[in-house]
């Protein structure tokens, strides 16, 4: 089986020396080719907005394998993210893609940030028609800096990319990181961290994301 099934899937694929239990694939188990149809390469429904009635104003909505068996093994996939007024999509990772994005509807603010030690944030504003790339588990961001709905498609280098959104893995996770790691970490005092750990729904508010608006208009 050639290498490229086998990467990229999953978080990780532990080598089983008894092949006879070997129950779990780094992907899924493949069809007879001749029982395929032409419902296990389609899906419809992209062109319905998706519900942005949440903290953070986004809704994403993923065609991946699961929605489109015949994705197995071919290494790709496809959002439709749609943002209310200063809408965001907080800062996450894709541990197993990259991502293009293409403005549909409305302007936003992208950017991405490079790894350690330099940390640099390349941001850029986006109109309709416009692309921009998010290379492999960098960490990003969409925000929409208007007071109109924006909507934008963004194909994935994976079947099943993965999201990582920063503020719930470091301040919900199960179980909790220990506060005296994260004040360490931060920096701060552990009433600021107590705090955002009851925030484990999403750290990202309407406040913060008013902030963001004022951080762009300014």
């Amino acid at each position: 089986m050639h290498s490229s099934i086998l990467t990229g899937t999953g978080d990780f694929c532990v080598a089983a020396n008894d092949h006879k239990s070997a129950l779990f694939v780094n992907g899924k188990f493949c069809k007879d080719p001749k029982l395929a149809s032409a419902n296990d390469f389609f899906f419809t429904g992209l062109d319905k907005p998706g519900n942005t009635t949440n903290r953070v104003g986004s809704n994403v909505t993923t065609v991946k394998v699961n929605q489109i068996p015949g994705l197995n093994t071919l290494g790709i996939s496809l959002v439709r993210i749609d943002y209310a007024p200063y809408g965001l999509n907080a800062p996450h990772t894709h541990p197993r893609a990259t991502e293009i994005l293409v403005v549909a509807e409305g302007t936003l603010h992208v950017g991405f940030v490079t790894s350690n030690s330099e940390n640099r944030l390349i941001t850029k504003v986006l109109s309709k028609g416009d692309v921009f790339v998010f290379p492999v588990d960098l960490i990003h961001f969409q925000f929409n800096p208007k007071h109109d709905n924006a909507v934008a498609f963004a194909a994935l280098s994976s079947q099943n990319p993965g999201v990582i959104t920063i503020a719930n893995a470091v301040f919900g996770s199960d179980p909790r990181i220990s506060p005296d790691v994260l004040t360490k970490a931060f920096k701060v005092d552990k009433n600021v961290i107590d705090y955002l750990q009851k925030q484990s729904s999403g750290l990202i508010t309407t406040k913060a994301s008013s902030l963001l608006k004022d951080t762009m208009s300014g």
